[in-house]
């Protein structure tokens, strides 16, 4: 191994002067983080939903009969339940009751087809599904190839005013608030092993092959947690905050900033039930004045768009912090908005198989735009050659990403291949190729996968894709790596484009978009072809989905995909 030179942890000389360095985390089942906050905070407004407000106390209460429901049919300690549900209350419920049973969760996107949904569960093992039953034509045509025993279904009116007493009975399921009403609460005892015990099996595409489930043991939820509110640090105001939770719960990054973390700290947990409805998310912002709006940049842009921003000028007020991840957050909308808003965005990086924080810029020191920040407390960092990870690259040279700390993952559920694969002594390859600063700061390049490969040079397309974002007529961008049709293992650079809608799809556009690039970038940079489409393919947290795109490409060549 060649000498390290991010051993000396540069970055900690740049933390906020309330963060440490390191932390003492508690050996505990995360669900212990919902019981102190009902213990100390019992009559505050747990989560807001559709105007309804629902205490601690009582979440904990619906939390406790679920349990018990659980483990009455059947449920045993170890095992998985999955949960297929937007961000409605229930997802939280259901998320605390199986931690409270002694079971596993397995968080299924609503997006999921009837096939990746089918192998989730039967990867998983899950016996239980606990979902929305807008899911349920879905779940039963895929029932009789999986495990599953019981199905819990739950609608979106159940949590909010006007709520139905007695909802009527579906057959070959279970009603959730019928089971949590007619179930006393009774919640079994039995020891947690934090640093061994899987609290959460979260799937991730990875970098190669099918879904993974990646194990996240409670020790790692826990820790990344505690971590993440410290960096807030004067920020939170324990048992006062709201935070506005417009992320998907079921993805690791709402999962932990916008529940987890939340509930940790005491807040209002302010539910947007559809992520893409931005005229509902500036209602709950104008009806409950969160300090938190964690998000990802389609959300920010989005926003940005709406030509009724200004009428909510002085709502927006409220918010102090806006965590982003997920995706590369594009400089010029970062200022924008800050600009029109007030609200302070702090980019930050993780991962799912780091629970998933790892960095984020201080939320009151220098905050470097375009860098993901420094490495939380705890969390150590290095960047090793992208075909040798032995080897450590120099400061300011890129390589792929390596990480350590009490949030990596104990492994993936049942491949203990793909584990090895991954995991280096403690150290998790994350696929992502970065570069660090002398400050310590991170600088996230792109996907190792996505790199493009043109003439025996390397491509990174995020960095395509940040000039292309310049370019006033381009509402977003995406690059991907095409064969070149004359040199084999060689690749040409394609760009998609979305054009803002005062500009139009021409080849004159095409040339404009062309010699903007040529003046910004080397020539062989530069993309071959331009492609004008209305829409990208996104992810529910708005990251764009460059795998589809290559799926086209391929299609249209005639190739298997």
């Amino acid at each position: 191994m060649s000498e390290n030179p991010y051993a000396k942890k540069p970055w900690l000389k740049h933390y906020d002067k309330d963060v440490p360095p390191s932390i003492e985390y508690p050996e505990m089942n995360l669900y212990e983080f919902l019981d102190n906050s009902a213990k100390k905070y019992g009559r505050k407004t747990a989560i807001w939903f559709m105007k309804n407000k629902i205490s601690y106390k009582q979440f904990k209460d619906i939390a406790d009969r679920l349990a018990t429901a659980l483990v009455n049919l059947g449920l045993k300690k170890g095992q998985v339940v999955a949960i297929m549900i937007p961000n409605f209350p229930q997802f939280c419920f259901s998320f605390y009751g199986i931690l409270k049973a002694g079971g596993i969760v397995t968080a299924c996107s609503v997006l999921l087809t009837e096939h990746e949904l089918a192998y989730q569960l039967n990867d998983s093992g899950a016996e239980i599904i606990i979902a929305w039953d807008n899911q349920l034509e879905k779940i039963n045509n895929i029932k009789d190839r999986t495990r599953l025993r019981h199905v819990i279904i739950t609608n979106v009116l159940d949590y909010a005013p006007l709520a139905p007493t007695n909802p009527p009975e579906i057959a070959g399921t279970l009603q959730f608030l019928n089971l949590v009403n007619n179930t006393k609460p009774n919640p079994p005892k039995f020891k947690t092993n934090a640093r061994e015990d899987i609290a959460v099996l979260q799937y991730t595409g990875g970098t190669t092959g099918l879904p993974k489930g990646a194990m996240l043991t409670h020790y790692n939820l826990v820790s990344n947690v505690i971590a993440t509110h410290r960096w807030i640090g004067s920020e939170a105001n324990p048992g006062k905050d709201t935070g506005l939770t417009n992320l998907p719960l079921f993805h690791i990054y709402g999962m932990t900033v916008c529940m987890n973390m939340l509930i940790y700290n005491g807040s209002t947990i302010a539910l947007n039930p559809d992520p893409r409805d931005q005229k509902s998310l500036f209602e709950i912002i104008r009806a409950t004045k969160p300090a938190f709006f964690p998000g990802v940049p389609t959300m920010y842009m989005r926003l940005l768009e709406r030509d009724d921003l200004e009428d909510y000028a002085e709502d927006l007020k409220s918010i102090r912090v806006c965590n982003t991840g997920a995706a590369p957050m594009p400089p010029e909308v970062l200022k924008e908005f800050e600009g029109r808003t007030g609200g302070k965005i702090i980019e930050g990086y993780g991962m799912t198989e780091c629970s998933p924080v790892t960095h984020s810029n201080p939320v009151n020191g220098l905050r470097k735009i375009g860098s993901v920040g420094l490495a939380i407390p705890d969390t150590e960092v290095k960047i090793v050659d992208i075909d040798d990870y032995t080897k450590i690259v120099p400061i300011r040279e890129k390589g792929e990403i390596m990480i350590k700390g009490p949030q990596v993952m104990k492994g993936y559920w049942n491949k203990p291949e793909e584990t090895a694969n991954q995991l280096k002594d403690g150290w998790v390859l994350t696929g992502d190729i970065g570069m660090m600063d002398e400050d310590g700061y991170l600088y996230i390049v792109d996907r190792k996968k996505d790199m493009i490969n043109v003439s025996g040079f390397k491509v990174y397309p995020r960095e395509l894709e940040d000039v292309l974002y310049e370019h006033e007529a381009i509402e977003k961008a995406s690059i991907i790596g095409i064969p070149h049709p004359d040199l084999p293992g060689s690749e040409r650079v394609k760009a998609y484009i979305v054009l803002k809608s005062n500009y139009e799809e021409s080849e004159e556009m095409k040339r404009d978009i062309i010699e903007f690039c040529r003046k910004h970038m080397a020539p062989y940079k530069v993309p071959k072809y331009i492609e004008f489409r209305k829409e990208l393919p996104e992810t529910l947290v708005g990251k764009v989905q460059r795998k589809e795109l290559k799926e086209i490409e391929a299609k249209r060549r005639g190739e298997e995909v």
